[in-house]
């Protein structure tokens, strides 16, 4: 993260500075298309938006760390401890955790409602003990604590105009995590979880074992074209949402709303084969997507008085 943008952001203090560092370091390295995306935002936005990621990254790995050698149980207790310890320290103002430092400044700065993190944890911790979902609705726990509030703890940073802008952030957070678990069914087999809806799936045929073959068979490929399908409802539904943030916040989020989605049209693309390849939306089309859009913020923030 430069200089300037911290600058800008006005975090001057050199141990914060050096957490939102760590917390961009995580973007970067984690997260390509989102930090891709971030870059769209004004300077003084960013570093916020990356202490954001740095946390939701940082709880993920301590869960789905597969070269881990922890049992569940210790995974928890780890994630219970860092949990607690961060929602104390929100409380109290300040942190030492290199992480959650720049954390907790974002949270102050933009007064962000801790429930949102509460609702993360919680679904971080569901990820341990919960192998499958049988409904949609099931699934939707965890979703929402997982994906949802991610938008939601978002929105304070990208000023909306509107109240109503939250609950289309949400559609879109809920959007982005099902298009990944499209992509990731063979990924989350090995980490012994389906986030399909049992049900769902169980009107083509497919079960479990059906998944565990890892083989995009006719019933498996029409499943998945139903869980696309509610994708793109959810995606279309958050459209007008984008309109109700800040100008100079709404390229980052379209950049990040066509890239996402398009994890799905990859699915497509790759008729299914989600077993044995990984769809992923080309290096042309993110800078395709990524041109017009740099043009938009430049506009954005210049004619923003």
């Amino acid at each position: 993260m430069s200089s300037r943008e911290l600058t800008a952001a006005g975090i001057i203090d050199p141990e914060l500075r050096a957490s939102y560092e760590r917390c961009r370091e995580l973007n970067a390295a984690h997260g390509k298309t989102y930090y891709l995306a971030t870059l769209l935002l004004p300077p003084a936005k960013r570093p916020f938006v990356h202490a954001l990621y740095g946390f939701a990254r940082y709880a993920d790995e301590i869960v789905d760390d597969l070269s881990s050698t922890l049992t569940q149980q210790e995974k928890s207790d780890w994630l219970g401890t860092w949990g607690d310890a961060f929602l104390v320290d929100v409380r109290h103002g300040r942190s030492n955790d290199p992480v959650c430092q720049a954390v907790v400044d974002t949270v102050l700065t933009w007064d962000i409602p801790l429930e949102h993190f509460e609702a993360f944890l919680h679904s971080m911790r569901m990820d341990l003990t919960v192998e499958s979902y049988d409904t949609y609705e099931d699934l939707f726990e965890y979703v929402y604590g997982s994906a949802a509030v991610i938008g939601l703890q978002m929105v304070p940073i990208l000023e909306p105009s509107v109240p109503e802008a939250f609950d289309r952030a949400q559609d879109l957070g809920v959007a982005f995590q099902l298009a990944n678990f499209i992509r990731d069914v063979g990924e989350d087999l090995d980490r012994g979880r389906v986030y399909l809806p049992l049900a769902e799936l169980s009107q083509h045929g497919v079960t479990p074992e059906v998944l565990q073959r890892r083989v995009a068979t006719p019933a498996v490929k029409a499943a998945l074209r139903d869980q696309i399908a509610r994708v793109r409802m959810l995606e279309e539904r958050s459209r007008p949402g984008i309109a109700m943030l800040h100008p100079d916040s709404q390229p980052c989020i379209e950049a990040a709303r066509v890239l996402y989605c398009g994890i799905v049209d990859e699915v497509e693309n790759i008729d299914f084969e989600v077993f044995t390849k990984r769809a992923s939306v080309p290096m042309r089309r993110r800078l395709a997507v990524a041109g017009p859009a740099w043009i938009r913020a430049l506009r954005a923030r210049h004619s923003v008085v």
